[in-house]
């Protein structure tokens, strides 16, 4: 049902993405995305990372730290974020102020490290965004 765009030889414009993801879904992308402008020195670039599976979305750095993957799916969108070794234990001490939800994919996350790992959080609510803003800033302390 969330189909990704998957065609890497055909770079998606805006107003691709746009109608792509759905009004509600580019509504979150751009509350996401004015969050982290107002927080941390952007960049943003248009990828196709991690193999055919993934497809089209934007990562989002601060200077030279990655904070987070956006792709695009067929009327929503999936941020994926990776917490590291060293912001698990802030992390875990906060998680029971999180969404059931939230809590439900750090518990099943992708491991990476040691208690760190990626979580694959499709957006749906600007409620589960707000717990996406809380990961990146326990993931990056913002700059401003």
């Amino acid at each position: 049902m969330y189909e990704r765009m998957l065609d890497k030889d055909s770079e998606p414009p805006i107003e691709q993405i746009k109608s792509y993801v759905g009004e509600p879904g580019y509504g979150l992308l751009t509350k996401l995305e004015s969050y982290l402008q107002d927080r941390y020195e952007l960049s943003k670039e248009l990828r196709f990372p991690f193999g055919k599976g993934y497809g089209w979305g934007f990562k989002y750095s601060h200077k030279s730290a990655h904070l987070c993957y956006v792709f695009f799916e067929s009327g929503a969108i999936t941020v994926t974020i990776q917490i590291g070794t060293k912001e698990a234990p802030k992390l875990n001490e906060q998680l029971e102020g999180f969404l059931p939800r939230t809590r439900e994919l750090w518990d099943k996350r992708y491991p990476c490290g040691d208690g760190g790992g990626w979580i694959h959080y499709r957006v749906f609510s600007e409620e589960e965004l707000a717990d996406i803003l809380k990961l990146i800033s326990i993931k990056k302390k913002p700059a401003r």
